[in-house]
């Protein structure tokens, strides 16, 4: 029995798959490594954030937005103005769009609503946290699917998508897919996941976590927007926290089909999205340069990180995201360690299974100096 459940007897009423959880470990803050080590100017490669943050427009909507709002209102619980602009963007109808506090929000929906005891969802390995953290807490079953070996030529802890298949069972009511992965920054091609699409039975929800899609190279970036109309199983969730630079202020979405989004609006709780990430996700969308030099700086600078590191000699995963995920071939606590002692936060990933490996967000041309400058004097 749970020694907590013995010492606080109403806490056996809870559900036993939130008594198990671990919470969710978010990346470290820059002033908490400052008032721990007693250091400053450190940086923070450790999130996957936008090094440049919002887009000017954004800035200066938000300035004018704290001068003319009371913010004794409440913000539009509808959020009418930002599903125009995003019904819009995409050519899709507002009635398929359900608005989330950051697009884990959403996934959380999902989980109330098509998870529970009895139940299943499927995922691969290495894949998000969140996945894991939302089916236990319903008191579902996890089908985790092995990842692609590390010797793949191709795509090494990449999502099998054959696996998938294979151990798609009865049970399943939620596969969960995310491209580019989140913490591998690997990626799956169109054809593979619009074959994957053909072979889930229409019972079975699949959803496509596409927070990193403006990082895919153009060639590789799935028009999932069509897809929608040929697969009504389809969700597909998009954030503001990465390429829009407003992981701050939690904004995202799911565009699916109409009946789809019903249900998800029905266990979405009022005003989710507060005055300011409502206007700043409207303007943001709005500001595709913005979004443009994002990439542009995380291209150039993404191939630096990967030339650098297997320059010396480690072990660096293909990534079509913001961060590049690298392997040291040993357990990776010591060198981040030695990282935080230098200042340079970066995501240890022995929570995902993957303990030899650190993952090292694209962050300036400076900042991301700054960690190979640390990283090799550790290595000396």
């Amino acid at each position: 029995m749970n020694t907590m459940t013995t010492e606080q007897p109403y806490l056996k009423h809870a559900i036993p798959g939130v008594l198990g959880l671990e919470p969710y470990s978010p990346g470290m803050p820059i002033d908490e490594l400052q008032r721990r080590l007693g250091i400053a100017n450190a940086v923070k490669l450790a999130s996957n954030e936008n090094p440049l943050g919002p887009s000017p427009k954004v800035k200066a909507a938000l300035a004018a937005l704290i001068n003319d709002t009371d913010v004794s209102r409440y913000p539009d619980g509808a959020g009418f103005k930002l599903k125009k602009k995003i019904a819009e963007f995409h050519g899709i109808e507002p009635e398929r769009i359900t608005l989330g506090n950051g697009s884990n929000d959403i996934i959380e929906f999902i989980a109330r609503v098509f998870l529970g005891p009895g139940r299943a969802a499927m995922y691969s390995a290495h894949a998000f946290a969140v996945y894991p953290i939302v089916t236990q807490a319903q008191d579902a079953a996890s089908v985790i699917v092995p990842a692609l070996p590390e010797s793949h030529p191709e795509m090494p802890y990449g999502h099998d998508l054959e696996g998938f298949a294979k151990l798609l069972r009865d049970d399943v009511t939620v596969v969960f897919l995310v491209n580019p992965n989140n913490p591998t920054g690997t990626w799956m091609r169109p054809d593979q996941i619009e074959a994957f699409l053909k072979h889930v039975p229409s019972h079975t929800l699949v959803v496509l976590d596409e927070a990193y899609q403006e990082y895919l190279d153009p060639s590789l970036r799935p028009d999932s927007r069509v897809w929608l109309d040929r697969f009504p199983n389809l969700i597909v969730t998009r954030t503001f926290s990465k390429t829009y630079g407003l992981a701050g202020l939690r904004a995202g979405y799911s565009l699916s089909h109409r009946a789809l989004a019903d249900l998800l609006n029905r266990v979405r709780q009022p005003f989710n999205l507060n005055s300011f990430a409502l206007l700043a996700a409207e303007v943001a969308l709005g500001d595709q340069d913005h979004v443009r030099r994002a990439v542009e700086l995380n291209t150039t600078e993404s191939s630096r990180l990967r030339r650098e590191l297997k320059a010396l000699s480690l072990t660096v995963l293909p990534s079509q995201a913001n961060f590049v995920t690298v392997g040291f071939g040993r357990d990776s606590a010591p060198v981040h360690r030695a990282l935080l002692e230098r200042g340079v936060i970066v995501r240890p990933m022995a929570s995902y299974q993957m303990p030899q490996f650190l993952r090292v967000s694209v962050g300036t041309e400076a900042e991301n100096s700054r960690f190979l400058d640390a990283l090799k004097d550790i290595l000396k």
